[in-house]
């Protein structure tokens, strides 16, 4: 027998970021726990709005499955003594498992006989257990933020109203702090407040009978009813909603039934720049944009309401009020940061600390543009010059009053200001640039100018904080130094940057010599294999093999853009059928030699043809890997090593390296020597299991 389960979870307007990731919280959990009480479910789904937390299970079984459970005691030579009488082990092992010594059964493990018990649980009413475990699965829902109210102890997102338990056609009763459960639900707070009795767990009638009180409780049938409003909305001024997922999916989450305004504003607001427009509107009303056909905003927008209104134009006025008020402000805010030289700006940022043991935001900007500098000399020579003045200007805007006002806007209105002020298009480019990218999945700098200054900002940030001890823990990461590290790992790898990591490390930490609380060595060698694990976790999560990527790291890995090249260029080797065994003489050279010194091969010494082969195959591939590795081409690499194959495979079959003859042995492995190093210069092959 099956039945369904519906849960909804009443509460007061829950902020629309909690409301997705709880809910994809309860389909997991609650899945998992049915599966641990050994209740079958065919399908689990979740929906909400801001007051309610849905849940629907369809055919969850009706009574939990029968189980044995065999529970392992102690080994038999112990339960049992030399006369075959049972010990104090055994008897102790029967009295916890509440059973006498004859029930107990001799069982056969990986370690021996070993005593067990069966133990056979009869399945209880599903109705019964639910009752237990819903309360505490409620209140084990996790938020950003929870809180109590009145005299309870229970926290929560925000308070209890209400709780729907029904299971097929009955309620299943229980509590958490003072809400009981039952079968009423309620209609919108406003356009329909009155309660609702729900017969059955039925999902279809529930939904319906949400609808029908202005409650549109799925969230896809809600974003669907709002971007229909916003589309016709926006099409009946001839206009276009700028694009914004996440305050799509914000909206969805702020209301129950969508109800749409569209409004204006004067056009004296254009002058400003169109991303402070978008930022006025969605940061503070979340308002979405128009533009029209050529791409220009609009003076309009639209709010999205909880309610329908009931004299439109009043509600109309009320959003544009407040609007004229925000853009009002921004246009102040605007104008007077035009009144100020922007290296003036520069000089404000000497009264910002940074952080107290490294000092202002104008002693971070002086380190990084040295650094940046220094990258550019490596990587960037014919633009030095905007690197350095696109680092100089970079975090002017900070002081500004509109980034005070929005800080989300850092960098952009840096970037207008530098254009009005008639910076160069690249420098005022790049000083929006260098926060790119801001977090995972997000653009990666166009601007080269502005990825260098990126970079050496990053790579102080990180430098700094590793030289004063501020590391990362597995738990946190308050400066976001794992992002930051990826970000100049992404962005190498994207401008086929080709730069010596540890030597700009080495760079940056003498910047920081007068701040570093740590041994400069010891920060150096942390910091190195902070990019190592960041690197490597990346490529393994690109689907490249572990082995391949530790092959690659162990032996050196501080130019990234190469690392990466040489892994891309392996995994396609270690596709080839003929490498496992190519592997294997590698792997034979290799572990050969790894004790022995380097030394100078004596020709002379050599007697017999395998030797004299595998010398002139070396010298061979040696020319090949000089020429092709500088070059970076890695496939003509792996080629010229492939080739001694066949001169490896006959010296290993024909040659006794140990011999007694202590000089030729060490002839024989000076040669192994010489080969394993030019092996290691791509990769450590012995880390390759086959």
């Amino acid at each position: 027998m099956v039945a369904d389960l519906l849960i909804e979870i009443g509460t007061e307007e829950i902020p629309a970021r909690f409301i997705p990731p709880v809910l994809e919280e309860m389909k997991v959990s609650l899945a998992k726990r049915l599966e641990q009480e050994r209740l079958t479910v065919e399908v689990v789904k979740t929906m909400g709005t801001p007051r309610r937390l849905t849940l629907i299970a369809q055919k969850v079984a009706t009574q939990q499955a029968e189980s044995t459970a065999e529970i392992i005691g102690p080994p038999q030579a112990v339960a049992f003594g030399a006369d075959g009488q049972p010990t104090q082990a055994a008897f102790g092992f029967a009295r916890a498992q509440g059973v006498e010594v004859k029930d107990l059964i001799v069982v056969q493990t990986d370690r021996g006989p070993y005593l067990a018990v069966k133990k056979h649980a009869a399945g209880r009413p599903a109705h019964e257990r639910l009752s237990e475990i819903l309360p505490e699965w409620i209140l084990g829902l996790s938020f950003p933020k929870s809180m109590r109210w009145g005299s309870l102890t229970v926290t929560f997102a925000r308070p209890l109203h209400w709780i729907v338990a029904l299971f097929g056609e009955e309620v299943i009763p229980f509590a958490v702090g003072d809400i009981t459960s039952g079968r009423l639900t309620y209609g919108h707070r406003f356009q329909a407040p009155q309660a609702i009795t729900l017969a059955t767990a039925d999902a279809e009638a529930y939904i319906n009978s949400l609808r029908q009180a202005q409650v549109l409780v799925a969230p896809e049938e809600r974003r669907a009813k709002l971007l229909e409003q916003l589309q016709q909305a926006a099409a009946s001024v001839q206009g276009q909603i700028v694009p914004n997922p996440e305050l799509l999916q914000e909206n969805t989450f702020l209301v129950e039934y969508p109800n749409l305004t569209l409004g204006n504003f004067e056009e004296k607001f254009l002058a400003l720049p169109d991303d402070v427009l978008i930022t006025s509107m969605r940061e503070h009303q979340r308002y979405f944009s128009l533009r029209d056909g050529s791409g220009k905003l609009m003076p309009h927008f639209i709010a999205v309401n909880n309610t329908l209104a009931r004299n439109p134009d009043v509600v109309r006025q009320g959003h544009e009020r407040v609007l004229r008020a925000r853009l009002s402000d921004a246009m102040f805010f605007f104008q007077e940061d035009r009144k100020v030289n922007l290296d003036d700006w520069v000089e404000a940022l000497r009264g910002v600390v940074y952080h107290s043991l490294l000092g202002t935001s104008y002693d971070k900007m002086a380190r990084f543009r040295s650094l940046a500098r220094y990258l550019a000399e490596r990587l960037l020579p014919d633009s030095i010059t905007p690197v350095y003045r696109a680092a100089t200007l970079c975090k002017a805007d900070l002081v500004s009053g509109m980034v005070g006002e929005f800080p989300s806007l850092q960098g952009i209105m840096g970037r207008e200001y530098a254009l009005l002020a008639g910076e160069a298009p690249e420098v005022a480019d790049a000083i929006w640039a260098h926060y790119l990218p801001r977090h995972a999945g997000d653009q990666l700098p166009d601007n080269p100018v502005g990825a260098i200054v990126g970079m050496a900002d990053r790579l102080d940030s990180i430098c700094g904080c590793f030289g004063v001890g501020l590391i990362p823990t597995g738990a946190a990461d308050p400066y976001g130094l794992r992002r930051q590290a990826l970000a100049i790992i992404s962005i190498l790898g994207e401008k086929k940057f080709y730069l010596d990591l540890s030597s700009a490390v080495s760079y940056s930490l003498s910047l920081l010599q007068d701040k570093l609380t740590l041994p400069v060595d010891q920060t150096h060698a942390e910091i190195i294999e902070f990019f190592r694990t960041r690197l490597h976790h990346l490529l393994t999560g690109e689907n490249f093999s572990v082995e391949v990527v530790e092959a690659v790291l162990t032996t050196s890995f501080t130019d990234i853009v190469e690392a990466m090249e040489k892994v891309r260029a392996l995994e396609e080797v270690r596709r080839g059928l003929d490498f496992p065994s190519l592997a294997v003489a590698f792997k034979r050279v290799i572990n050969i030699s790894r004790q022995a010194p380097a030394a100078v091969i004596k020709p002379e010494l050599f007697d017999n043809t395998a030797e004299q082969e595998l010398f002139q195959a070396t010298i061979a591939m040696e020319e090949v890997v000089a020429r092709a590795l500088p070059a970076r081409d890695y496939a003509e690499v792996f080629k010229a090593l492939a080739a001694l194959k066949t001169p490896v495979d006959r010296y290993f079959d024909e040659v006794l390296v140990m011999t007694d003859d202590l000089n030729i042995r060490a002839n024989r492995l000076a040669l192994l020597v010489r080969i394993s190093q030019t092996f290691l210069k791509v990769a450590d092959f012995s880390r390759i299991a086959f």
